[in-house]
Formats: structure tokens, C-alpha cells, sequence
């Protein structure tokens, strides 16, 4: 039988985004670029085992926020900042199927910019995200953080949580994820990585209520 795609060579694999049989070439050349490959394909799993790390060299300084720095030691003091900003990620993408590694990292771009607009000027402004899936991710990470803040407050009696903080802690994940991810248009690396570390969350990422901190 010929591949469902090509209908030229011979199918030799099923592919679960297509669900029917196609050739190796077929499942390389378009794999996260016009298939919405699961996170579960073997031969998705395998292709990553292989790939190469991205190089980072290659994009515009201004997508990795370059003039902004982030230190070992504000990873280890907002660790638990960088915990709940993650998990916030995960919980969006249980809930909206969508989501890919693209629309995280332009939520977390668009919001990045909005806190160093903050921090440079003092003005707060929040341009929109394009897209249902950056919307609702958008709005679970600010979530993530009024929670943050609000808990801050209880232990503290005041949030100590600066503007130039989350807007550390977001350049960090934006250069996670343009690190982690493959760069094809449909990629979940940087996602399937983000999942990995609540795997004993199932439950807390598919609940519509409850806070989003989640402190190690």
C-alpha cells in the first residue's frame, strides 16, 4: 500500500496524526510542521533522541531579551517563582489541547515585555495575546502570579515580589523554551519538557480551581 500522504511510496509506519500509514520520508519531512504529531508517537520520541540543540545565535537578540539578566542567584532565591510560572504553563496546556511551543513562547514573550515596559517606565500596559491558546495561557500565568503575590502577603504581611523579578523569571522560560524547542510550527518539546516535571500533577493541571503556586 502507498503512503497516505505522498501516495507515492510505500507506507512503512502509522502515523497517529493522521491515522493511517505513511513512509519514513513523509513522517520526517513533515512531522510538527504540517502533522500536529501527539506527544506520545514513537517515532517522535525517537526523532527528539537525535535532534541537535538549537542555536540560539541565529535569532534576533531581542526575542532572548539579552539586556535583561538573570543570575544563579536569582534562581535560587525565586525558585519557587520559577516552579508556579511553569506549572501555570502545564496547567494552561491540559486544558487547552492547542497549545504548542510557539504560542508559549509568544504569551511569554508579550508578557515580558509588558513587565519590562513596567520596569523601565512604570507603565502598565498589556497589549493583547493573538490567539485563544496565548490568551489563555496569558491569563493563567497572571493568575499564577496574583496568587503568588497574594500568598507572599499572608506570610510576610507584604509581597515582596518585584516587577524586575517576574520579569526575570519570564526571560528565563523564554530562553528555556526557545532552547528546548525544535522550532518546527506545531513543536511541544519545550512542553512535553514542562510536563515532565509534575508528572505526580495529573490532577492539580486539570482543575478548574485552586491555586497555581506550587513551592518545591
Amino acid at each position: 500500500m502507498s503512503c497516505a500522504i505522498c501516495q507515492t511510496r510505500r507506507e512503512k509506519r502509522f502515523c497517529p496524526a493522521v491515522h493511517d500509514r505513511i513512509c519514513p520520508q513523509c513522517c520526517g519531512r513533515e512531522r510538527e510542521v504540517t502533522l500536529d504529531c501527539p506527544s506520545e508517537c514513537i517515532y517522535l520520541q525517537e526523532a527528539r533522541k537525535h535532534e541537535r540543540p538549537r542555536d540560539l545565535s541565529q535569532l534576533d537578540p531581542a526575542e532572548l531579551f539579552t539586556s535583561v539578566e538573570v543570575t544563579q542567584q536569582f534562581l535560587y532565591d525565586r525558585e519557587p517563582l520559577l516552579v508556579g510560572l511553569t506549572f501555570g504553563i502545564a496547567k494552561a496546556a491540559a486544558a487547552e489541547r492547542a497549545l504548542n511551543d510557539r504560542d508559549i513562547i509568544a504569551a511569554l514573550s508579550t508578557l515580558a515585555r509588558s513587565y519590562q515596559t513596567r520596569v523601565q517606565s512604570g507603565l502598565h500596559y498589556e497589549p493583547p495575546p493573538v490567539g485563544a491558546a496565548q490568551q489563555a495561557l496569558s491569563q493563567e500565568l497572571q493568575k499564577m502570579l496574583a496568587d503568588y503575590r497574594e500568598m507572599e502577603s499572608k506570610h510576610l504581611g507584604y509581597s515582596a515580589l518585584r516587577d524586575s523579578e517576574v520579569l526575570q523569571g519570564l526571560v528565563f522560560l523564554v530562553r528555556m523554551a526557545h532552547s528546548r524547542t525544535s522550532g518546527r510550527p506545531m513543536s511541544r518539546a519545550f512542553l512535553d519538557f514542562v510536563r515532565q516535571q509534575f508528572p505526580d500533577k495529573k490532577n492539580e493541571l486539570v482543575a478548574a480551581s485552586g491555586s497555581n503556586l506550587v513551592v518545591p
